[in-house]
């Protein structure tokens, strides 16, 4: 794999997890069922439709400052993503099915990729696809799972069995209360760091 697509490849797995996992859950129901690892995946695989607000922040390893971005995040069940970044420049990435599409709308560039072509984002997708579909036996199959807290405030760490989703992702923090995911820290495996924050989006 060159160097240019090792970098599409990390940009793309990065920010579709912070597409997918940062969406505000606000439709999910709560049932009286005992609180575990279990309950909270049958409340996500309630959500039907979604839609957040989001501020990002980058931190990178050769730079003193980190990059902030904001936008908007929408999901609609069972396989259509959308991320929208309003700030710093306005860019838009479309997950359909099996077809990935990013627009550049400042630079009047649009780029569509057919995800069986590329295995390791195809993997990846269908492992996050698996978690909005509160499907705890696939998702075990790409991460080792630790769920720690109690239903008002849990946190959720995810580290990837896959090798080579190991040389992009060293582990995803989830932090929520109850339906509502708050905040989204991917560390990378070359020691780069995102974190979001999540607050709820009316349309």
């Amino acid at each position: 794999m060159t160097s240019g697509s090792r970098f599409l490849t990390r940009h793309i797995i990065v920010t579709l997890l912070l597409s997918v996992s940062g969406i505000y859950s606000s439709t999910a129901t709560e049932t009286a069922t005992a609180w575990g690892i279990e309950q909270l995946m049958q409340n996500l695989r309630e959500v039907k439709s979604a839609r957040g607000k989001f501020v990002e922040h980058k931190f990178i390893t050769m730079l003193d400052a980190p990059l902030d971005s904001s936008g908007t995040l929408i999901y609609t069940a069972p396989e259509r993503l959308e991320k929208y970044t309003l700030l710093p420049k306005p860019e838009t990435l479309i997950l359909d099915q099996d077809k990935l599409t990013i627009e550049y709308k400042g630079q009047n560039q649009l780029r569509t990729l057919e995800l069986q072509d590329y295995p390791v984002i195809w993997a990846f997708v269908e492992s996050i696809r698996s978690t909005l579909a509160g499907d705890l036996q696939t998702l075990n199959h790409f991460y080792q799972i630790n769920l720690e807290g109690n239903e008002n405030q849990w946190h959720l760490s995810l580290k990837p069995t896959e090798s080579k989703m190991q040389t992009f992702v060293k582990e995803i923090h989830i932090g929520g209360s109850r339906n509502h995911i708050r905040t989204i820290e991917i560390i990378e495996a070359e020691g780069n760091r995102s974190v979001m924050t999540i607050t709820e989006d009316t349309p």
